[in-house]
């Protein structure tokens, strides 16, 4: 399924009306189905599926590590016309996957607690006790100097070309101890971006301790968790922060740097671990 579609569309400008063709970025639904049981249903840019798969899992904690996942088969699916918008048929995807029978007896049991709840809270989670998880797993304790953290949002936009074409979507970097990037993956949703590079990290056994994660989005708590879960010490964002961001980063012993644009940036936790 093709990541980019084209349109046409009349482009307005003070004094003229032209119409012209453009790209736009595609987002379909993806079912996340573990062992023939379905998890969850997110909707992201088909492309990457198998890192997103593996990053998902990893950063769900529906898996331990790479070797967890046996096998994923990505398998299209029409919607209704009922489903559909405007009449005309829908394509979903479905992410088949193979875990290994202790990871899939885990995520039974967390269904069976989860099911019949009612409240409208994460993941069908009512308390905020069960929606907030702590980070069990230790960061990398990196240092990076603040110009290394300006080289990667510099050299980001030269490898972002869904957005170069679309301007629609989000992306997660890999960067180098030095801010070189090294692994980009993008999406139209920021937290699909993270796990297909956290899926995309853990295929090249990459080290935690050699770099940080750059992204071009706000640091939720979210973004947060799923870095510190990947081991990463270090998480950069274009744009703020959240409260809840800053309290989880502080608490995973991980630096969170916000608004980090040109020569700027700001430093929200463990400020010793950029120079």
């Amino acid at each position: 399924m093709a990541s980019l579609i084209d349109c046409v569309v009349r482009r307005l400008g003070a004094e003229v009306a032209q119409d012209e063709s453009a790209c736009l970025a595609e987002e379909v639904p993806v079912a996340l189905v573990y062992n023939g049981i379905s998890h969850a249903v997110m909707l992201a840019t088909p492309q990457d599926l198998e890192d997103f798969a593996l990053g998902f899992s990893l950063s769900e904690g529906i898996i331990d590590r790479a070797e967890d996942l046996l096998d994923c088969e990505t398998t299209p699916s029409d919607l209704s016309v009922s489903e559909s918008l405007a009449g005309v048929p829908e394509q979903g995807l479905s992410l088949e996957l193979k875990v290994t029978l202790r990871c899939f007896m885990r995520l039974k049991e967390r269904r069976r607690t989860l099911a019949g709840r009612t409240g409208c809270g994460l993941c069908g989670t009512e308390r905020l006790a069960e929606a907030i998880r702590p980070v069990r797993r230790a960061v990398a304790p990196v240092v990076v100097a603040a110009a290394a953290l300006a080289r990667a949002m510099a050299e980001m936009p030269a490898h972002q070309t869904l957005s170069q074409a679309t301007g629609a979507t989000h992306a997660a970097a890999w960067c180098g101890l030095d801010g070189a990037v090294q692994l980009v993956r993008e999406d139209v949703g920021r937290h699909n971006a993270l796990d297909k590079l956290i899926g995309a990290m853990a295929l090249a056994e990459v080290d935690p301790a050699d770099g940080f994660i750059a992204v071009t989005s706000r640091a939720s708590y979210e973004m947060v968790y799923k870095t510190a879960s990947a081991g990463v010490g270090l998480l950069a964002a274009v744009s703020a922060p959240t409260g809840l961001a800053v309290r989880t980063a502080e608490a995973a012993g991980m630096a969170l740097v916000g608004f980090v644009r040109e020569d700027r940036a700001t430093v929200y936790t463990h400020a010793d671990r950029v120079r």
